[in-house]
């Protein structure tokens, strides 16, 4: 942290346009570029920090259970990247009774009738072992689950972390994938934090009828409202101008601004039930958030759940009876 904040002051002193370039790149690398020294993932993956959406899972002993029966169960699973072509890898669990055919499609002899689908979508820093217990025990209920890793996550590392907007789009992907396998499919999608993100940005896309809801858990409203709540509490640095630089390198760089990658904007076209959740206690993505985000909603079926005290990503452990209940019931009447 201390070499990069150099970095970007050494940058800033320079308050010309080379200056700014710098400072831009700098930021950029540190928060969305896996593959610089420099940046969170970077530190991450080689053992010298911690996600930043996990941190509270990591001693939670059902978690642990989950996650040894997650990498047990998983198998891999690809589709194609929706922008910039590429294979994007993530993992799938079929529920029980759901049979593949020799063809790769659901067979018709599969004594499933339910036809139930979860798509979890993890964290910034995060993993889709992060969801294992969300996996397992939607699994145990009768769901197939798909997890997908974001752009710049686990498998996917090769590429520019897309903070839920790029990968809303490949979101849809995942979603044929399913469709594809079969189209009798009712699916729910469901997100924490940066996933949260992900699937409020992809709900107002044109999603087929197989989506019935959806669940979001501390979302961002906005790439741009949540990385400037970095650049203060984590940096100390001030918004502008270096956020507006760090954007135009984004655009050139990865190909979307933070201002355009908008949580609100997409929530105005919703369709589906939706459900809001939102510890109180939140400070990494505010709880402030939660009273925009639902009232953008356009959804004539939506809901909003706060967890009094709870930190970010931790409502499910604040009260998991009350979280789970609240959550499985959603999907239930939607399903």
């Amino acid at each position: 942290m201390i070499q990069i904040v150099g970095a970007i002051t050494a940058g800033a002193a320079a308050l010309g346009g080379a200056g700014l370039t710098a400072v831009g790149n700098a930021l950029f690398d540190f928060a969305l570029n896996p593959s610089s020294k420099r940046s969170i993932m970077a530190r991450i993956n080689s053992g010298e920090g911690s996600g930043l959406d996990v941190g509270a899972y990591a001693q939670d002993p059902f978690r642990q259970e989950a996650r040894a029966w997650f990498l047990e169960a998983r198998r891999d699973a690809t589709v194609e990247a929706a922008r910039g072509g590429g294979v994007l890898h993530g993992w799938r669990i079929w529920g029980p009774g759901v049979v593949p055919s020799d063809d790769g499609r659901r067979s018709p002899e599969s004594p499933d009738t339910a036809h139930r689908y979860l798509i979890l979508c993890h964290g910034y820093s995060g993993q889709p072992s992060d969801l294992a217990g969300e996996a397992m025990l939607a699994h145990r209920a009768g769901f197939s689950v798909i997890l997908p890793a974001a752009r710049g996550h686990e498998r996917n590392r090769d590429r520019y972390v897309g903070m839920g907007w790029l990968d809303a789009f490949d979101l849809m992907r995942w979603i044929q994938m399913i469709v594809t396998f079969d189209p009798e499919a009712k699916i729910a999608l469901y997100g924490v934090s940066m996933g949260a993100a992900e699937v409020m940005m992809a709900s107002g896309l044109d999603l087929p009828p197989q989506v019935r809801c959806i669940v979001e858990d501390c979302g961002y409203t906005s790439v741009w409202d949540e990385l400037a709540q970095q650049m203060g509490d984590l940096m100390h640095l001030p918004v502008h101008p270096l956020l507006d630089a760090a954007e135009r390198v984004c655009r050139v760089r990865a190909g979307y601004g933070f201002r355009e990658a908008s949580a609100v904007d997409r929530l105005r076209r919703a369709r589906v039930p939706m459900l809001f959740i939102h510890g109180t206690a939140d400070t990494f993505v505010p709880y402030r958030m939660l009273d925009e985000l639902y009232d953008a909603c356009a959804s004539e079926v939506k809901e909003k759940v706060s967890f009094e005290g709870a930190g970010h990503g931790a409502s499910s452990q604040s009260d998991p009876g009350r979280y789970w209940e609240t959550v499985s019931g959603f999907l239930f009447r939607y399903l």
